[in-house]
C-alpha cells in the first residue's frame, strides 16, 4: 500500500531530515522523523499479514486443499483455540463469502474429514463449526514450529511491552473495522466528483 515514503514511496531518512528520489533533503525535524517510523511500523504490520497469509497457502498446499477453504481451516481452528467455536454465518463474514458459498465450502471440508457440524445450543437450529480429531494433530503438526518461533520472539518483550502491543494492535483493529463497516461497506469509497 503506497505511503508516501520507504520501500514504497521513493524516499528515505538520513541524519537531517528526508531524502527525496532525486538526493534533496527536505523538512528535517522531529515530525519527520516520527512519519517515517510510523509508514515503518504500517509497512512492518502489512509485511506480516503477507507473511500470514503465505503460512496459510502453504497449509493448503500441504494439506492438498484451496487456500480459501484452508483459510477457513484455519478460522475454525483458531476460533476452537480461542473457545469461541464458529457458526456458519459468522466464518461466512470471516472469509468474506456469501453464505451460499460458505456452504458449498463447509461441504467440501466436511466431505474431506476435515469439519464436522454440531448442534451443541440449547437451540438445535445453531450449527456449531469443529475440526475434525484427524485434522487437529496435522495443523499442530504444521503450525508449531510457527508457534514456537512467535512465542521466543515475544518472549524478548517485557510484559508491560507486550500489553502496550495489545492496546496498538486493537486500536488498529477497531479503526480498521470502523472502515470496512462506514466508509468500505460497499466495496469502496466513492470517487470524488468530476
Amino acid at each position: 500500500m503506497p505511503n508516501g515514503h520507504g520501500a514504497d514511496g521513493n524516499t528515505t531518512a538520513d541524519g537531517d531530515g528526508v531524502v527525496d528520489a532525486d538526493g534533496a533533503v527536505g523538512g528535517s525535524g522531529a515530525a519527520d522523523r516520527e512519519a517515517l517510523r510510523v509508514d515503518r511500523v504500517i509497512d512492518g504490520l502489512r509485511a506480516f499479514g503477507a507473511n500470514y497469509t503465505e503460512f496459510t497457502r502453504r497449509f493448503a498446499t500441504w494439506l492438498g486443499l484451496h487456500s480459501t477453504d484452508a483459510a477457513a481451516l484455519v478460522e475454525i481452528l483458531y476460533a476452537e483455540d480461542q473457545g469461541t467455536p464458529l457458526s456458519p454465518a459468522r466464518l461466512s463474514e470471516r472469509v468474506s463469502l456469501s453464505s451460499g458459498a460458505t456452504a458449498i465450502l463447509l461441504k467440501r471440508l466436511e466431505q474431506a474429514g476435515h469439519i464436522v457440524r454440531t448442534r451443541e445450543s440449547a437451540d438445535r437450529r445453531v450449527v456449531t463449526l469443529r475440526s475434525s480429531p484427524d485434522i487437529r494433530p496435522r495443523a499442530i503438526a504444521f503450525f508449531g514450529p510457527y508457534s514456537e518461533r512467535m512465542a521466543e520472539a515475544m518472549a524478548a518483550y517485557s510484559p508491560r511491552e507486550i500489553q502496550r502491543f495489545e492496546e496498538f494492535l486493537g486500536t488498529l483493529r477497531t479503526t480498521m473495522d470502523a472502515l470496512l463497516t462506514e466508509e468500505y461497506e460497499g466495496g469502496g469509497p466513492s470517487f470524488p466528483a468530476s
